[in-house]
């Protein structure tokens, strides 16, 4: 990859005490810093040592307002790239990403990532398939999927709406009215803690719950009261 002529990707992590995985995510990033892409970390208040071991990892280490959606839009605002990747701050990225990003939009577009559970057992394969094939049929990426857009797309649709869950589904909503996403079948790997600690069978409900109220126009903030509330 001619790193003089290869379009700049602006990698974007928000983070809110994240200690236990972040050098894991930010130790891969590390080639793409060398191929003259920029790892962006935004710290929405960390009271742990997120910041200190995010810092040397990344190129600018921001401070933002807790909730996914502004840190991600703030990080957005501050890149230079003229592609935005916005990642989870415990995903596993696959070698040679930026070549799959730069390859599949070859211009103005946007896509997202198959998504793994790697050492999972059966029933977080079968998550994980379920996941990818839906967001092929609905056009529709979560955020362990790694959306990836071009900055002149992210700018049309005005990126990031601020609001304090269903940020990414929001999002991806806006950008499928531009274009359809491409859907990359190289995997993605995200931890699977959020099943391990709420229970499978209770967060897949959770996780279904909480979509089919946003797109029954349920509103985000009495989502987030929901989800904040729910047994985790």
């Amino acid at each position: 990859m001619d790193v003089a002529t290869t379009p700049v990707i602006s990698i974007i992590v928000p983070v809110l005490n994240e200690a236990a995985a972040i050098r894991e995510t930010l130790a891969p990033l590390q080639p793409l810093r060398e191929r003259g892409h920029e790892v962006i970390v935004v710290d929405g208040g960390s009271d742990d040592t997120t910041r200190d071991i995010a810092s040397p990892l990344a190129d600018r280490l921001l401070h933002a307002p807790r909730g996914r959606a502004r840190q991600l839009q703030a990080g957005a605002e501050a890149s230079r790239g003229s592609i935005l990747w916005f990642l989870h701050a415990d995903s596993q990225v696959p070698e040679d990403c930026d070549r799959h990003i730069i390859d599949a939009l070859q211009g103005d577009g946007w896509g997202r990532f198959d998504i793994d559970f790697p050492g999972s057992g059966l029933r977080m394969r079968l998550v994980a398939g379920a996941m990818n094939l839906r967001s092929r049929l609905t056009g529709i990426a979560t955020g362990d999927q790694g959306i990836f857009t071009s900055r002149a797309l992210f700018g049309r649709v005005n990126g990031y709406p601020d609001i304090p869950l269903m940020e990414d589904i929001a999002l991806c909503r806006a950008l499928r009215r531009e274009s359809r996403p491409v859907c990359l079948h190289t995997r993605l790997g995200t931890s699977p803690r959020r099943w391990q600690t709420g229970g499978y069978l209770r967060t897949v409900l959770l996780m279904w719950a909480l979509r089919l109220g946003y797109f029954i126009g349920v509103s985000p903030a009495r989502l987030a009261k929901y989800y904040a509330n729910s047994p985790r």
